[in-house]
């Protein structure tokens, strides 16, 4: 049997993720997307989702992603499973997973009714994964990313995804320190040596 060098590659790449101290590889669907036991399966209706985070003390938070993802594939085997991450996310986070080209149908807060892929594009998702970060009330007929206090498009790392998280839930947003000074004020105490 043959292999060319790209089949060669993905097969090491598997290998190498699997070794202790490389990372795991993160379960994937049917769909392609990333299994993680803090995604929740909903019908898609944010205003639905909204009320139920709330209940649960939670904060609610949308994860666009899509097949193939590389930088998807980065956070979910390298940045998500760190501890203090994953329980943040599991604990404090009410994660619904969508899909950049997907056709479930997802309702936003306005009460507009659009497929996954549609949603994308009306709210100008052109990264993945993206996480939005919404408010624990959002006003009637606002689109989700009017609504969220906060956006990360793209894979980051563990302190600036922890940080994010933190500043989500202690409602940073609301003062005068933006993110970025949140995150470097942050950075001094948990990474002094830039490790």
């Amino acid at each position: 049997m043959a292999i060319n060098r790209r089949g060669l590659m993905g097969v090491l790449t598997a290998l190498m993720l699997t070794l202790p101290g490389t990372g795991a590889l993160a379960e994937v669907g049917d769909d392609g997307l990333h299994d993680a036991p803090w995604i929740r399966e909903t019908f898609k209706d944010l205003r639905d989702d909204l009320e139920e985070a709330n209940a649960a003390g939670q904060r609610l938070a949308l994860i666009f992603e899509q097949r193939g993802c590389i930088y998807c594939n980065k956070m979910h085997e390298e940045v998500f499973p760190v501890p203090e991450i994953s329980q943040r996310l599991s604990e404090d986070f009410f994660v619904v997973q969508l899909n950049l080209h997907g056709a479930t149908e997802v309702t936003d807060f306005d009460g507009e009714t659009l497929t996954e892929k549609q949603m994308a594009r009306k709210w100008g998702i052109l990264f993945t994964p993206t996480m939005l970060f919404l408010p624990q009330e959002v006003p009637e007929d606002t689109p989700a990313p009017q609504a969220a206090v906060a956006q990360m498009p793209g894979a980051f790392g563990k302190w600036t995804t922890l940080n994010m998280l933190d500043w989500v839930l202690t409602e940073g947003y609301a003062g005068d320190e933006g993110f970025q000074a949140y995150h470097a004020r942050m950075l001094q105490e948990q990474a002094p040596n830039g490790e």
